[in-house]
């Protein structure tokens, strides 16, 4: 073939001369650079190699990381990890080698990925999230991706939302955003955890987590300051009271004192100090499946020397709630009560006293979902996106809970890792709340500070979800 026949088949004149006119309306400094990227552009992009590995995530267990390259450049994602999983929500797959990372290796996960989702997506278009989640999905076959694993599925998805984004040429929130047909974008309030308990800390305080909401700030990153400050508040507040022994953190970075209720007066104590008072509010996961047995509630689960006179029936922990959000400036609880504890959370939702939040009760699971918003069982979706495995289900379920007129929690989990994915999906979904853990540790950092670099690339079109943080 002849230089004008190759010329000619690949129209290589035309796009040249499209691209020097383009220089010369521009008046470039530099047109070899300028024509470089205008034939970038005319060129799309398609997935060339998915490559995964085994990485750490925050706990020291390994989970799943994926390279995806484009034509464009390499998009790097990984997924965070939670325990333990539920019946109703998708499959991690892990090796079950007990001589390897105590049985918690992903190398079957890692070798899925490489070996039959790559294969299946060289050549697809980045853009089409939902059509390449499907094609993972009919690769899998199974309801709850048991086959390839929720986690090479979902690290694949997010790494092709991210080259989706760089091909369309917008950032990661506004191409999310495009995807679930989401016009207003909000910075969401953080639920920051300032205190661990239930199974993320080594203290006897039963609730898993006592978190803050600087609902009172004007932007997010007046939010993150009150946050922060209301955190070193605490610190200084519970070495007073039980020395620096006490501030000992767990999982999701809250100090993890040992205390049992005595933890609210604590967290009241140090908003009061900060001075931002009516500014934050407090919310609380209760984690209740964790200590529920039968009927009742064991709130001495983890004390060593239990009294056995501390378990309370269904009507007594609705009892408690009252009296909780009565003396406290509590505006959300997070699981109440048991997973399969139906009646207990419709009657204590009902009474419109605070956002009534579905964890374990939800799963992020649509059928789960959908019960609860025929029972009218909880008023807002803790959104874990491992929890459903792809971008797109996870878009679908928040619509789910946007059409209840729900709030929505945008998770993390307590293995995490240092992706910042999670801070866009909050901004494009506008979820309105969002919830990465202490102000401390860098794998919560990393979506809280996403979120700062977001707000200030908005600029004047930066909006804080603010007073409005379960309306957006």
């Amino acid at each position: 073939m002849s230089v004008q026949d190759y010329l000619d088949k690949h129209m290589l004149s035309r796009k040249i001369e499209d691209a020097v006119n383009a220089a010369v309306r521009a008046k470039t400094s530099d047109p070899v650079l300028f024509i470089s990227n205008h034939m970038k552009k005319a060129v799309s992009s398609v997935i060339t190699r998915v490559k995964a590995r085994q990485i750490l995530d925050s706990r020291g267990i390994p989970t799943v990381e994926v390279d995806l390259y484009t034509n464009k450049g390499m998009f790097r994602a990984s997924v965070p990890s939670g325990t333990p999983i539920g019946m109703y929500e998708a499959v991690e797959l892990r090796d079950g080698d007990k001589g390897t990372y105590l049985g918690n290796g992903v190398t079957r996960a890692v070798r899925n990925v490489n070996e039959k989702i790559s294969e299946a997506l060289i050549g697809m278009d980045p853009t089409l999230q939902s059509q390449i989640d499907q094609v993972m999905i009919d690769l899998d076959k199974t309801e709850k991706k048991g086959e390839l694993g929720a986690n090479a599925i979902l690290a694949v998805s997010i790494a092709a939302c991210k080259a989706g984004a760089a091909e369309k040429e917008v950032p990661l929130y506004k191409h999310i955003a495009d995807l679930s047909g989401q016009s207003n974008l909000f910075l969401p309030v953080p639920a920051f955890t300032v205190i661990s308990g239930g199974k993320h800390a080594g203290n006897t305080l039963a609730a898993q987590e006592i978190m803050i909401l600087p609902i009172g700030a004007t932007r997010f990153e007046e939010a993150l300051q009150m946050g922060a400050e209301t955190y070193h508040h605490l610190k200084a507040v519970i070495t007073e009271k039980y020395g620096a022994h006490g501030c000992h953190v767990g999982e999701d970075g809250g100090l993890a004192p040992n205390i049992s209720r005595e933890g609210l007066d604590l967290v009241k104590e140090a908003i009061g100090r900060t001075g931002y008072n009516e500014k934050i509010k407090i919310a609380i996961d209760v984690a209740a499946t964790d200590f529920c047995i039968g009927a009742k509630y064991d709130l001495d689960f983890k004390s060593p020397n239990k009294s056995g006179q501390n378990f309370k029936s269904g009507e007594d922990m609705i009892e408690m709630y009252k009296e909780l959000c009565n003396d406290y400036p509590i505006v959300s609880i997070e699981d109440p009560f048991d997973k399969e504890d139906w009646e207990h959370i419709r009657n204590f939702c009902g009474l419109g006293i605070c956002q009534v939040v579905g964890d374990d009760l939800l799963m992020s699971n649509p059928k789960r979902i959908e019960r609860a918003r025929r029972e009218s069982t909880c008023n807002a979706l803790l959104l874990k996106v491992n929890q459903v495995g792809t971008v797109t289900e996870a878009i679908e379920v928040v619509k789910l809970a946007k059409d209840a007129h729900w709030g929505v929690v945008t998770s993390h989990r307590c293995g995490e890792t240092e992706d910042s994915f999670l801070a866009d999906l909050s901004v494009g979904l506008a979820t309105g709340q969002i919830k990465a853990g202490a102000p401390c540790r860098g794998e919560r950092l990393a979506k809280y500070n996403q979120l700062i670099r977001i707000e200030e690339e908005l600029g004047d079109q930066a909006v804080y979800a603010g007073e409005d943080w379960r309306q957006s």
